[in-house]
């Protein structure tokens, strides 16, 4: 059956989970505008500050992480399972997990250097 209005339905488990190093994994989709990731981040782990023109929703399912914001990264905030957190665009942010985490977050628009394969800061899992 061809798809002419567009519309796309996924199985997260058809997504390719992928190793990002020090037990971290990722597996996303996106539209044009939109794009939506499942994240499992091992306590331990530290993304290091890093900023990107995306709006960034970050809703934790299970877990804690630890969020510092800001050049000086003064700005620190615990978020647990049940909570979210909105960063918006060009935030310096990093995020170090205090508990097995999993996480979904929201983009927009889509980040380009995660579909490319540039996302250099994020690979390794220690910073």
């Amino acid at each position: 059956m061809s798809n002419v209005t567009g519309a796309r339905h996924v199985r997260w488990e058809d997504v390719p989970l992928e190793d990002l190093g020090g037990g971290t994994a990722r597996r996303f989709i996106h539209g044009d505008k939109l794009m939506m990731a499942q994240i499992e981040m091992p306590a331990g782990v530290v993304v290091p500050k890093h900023h990107h023109e995306h709006e960034q929703l970050t809703n934790l399912v299970s877990g804690k992480v630890e969020f510092r914001f800001g050049e000086d990264l003064a700005d620190v905030r615990v978020v647990s399972a049940g909570e979210a957190v909105v960063i918006p665009s060009n935030l310096p942010h990093q995020v170090t997990g205090l508990e097995d985490a999993r996480i979904i977050e929201l983009f927009a628009p889509p980040r380009e250097d995660w579909i490319d394969g540039t996302d250099a800061y994020l690979r390794g899992g220690n910073g």
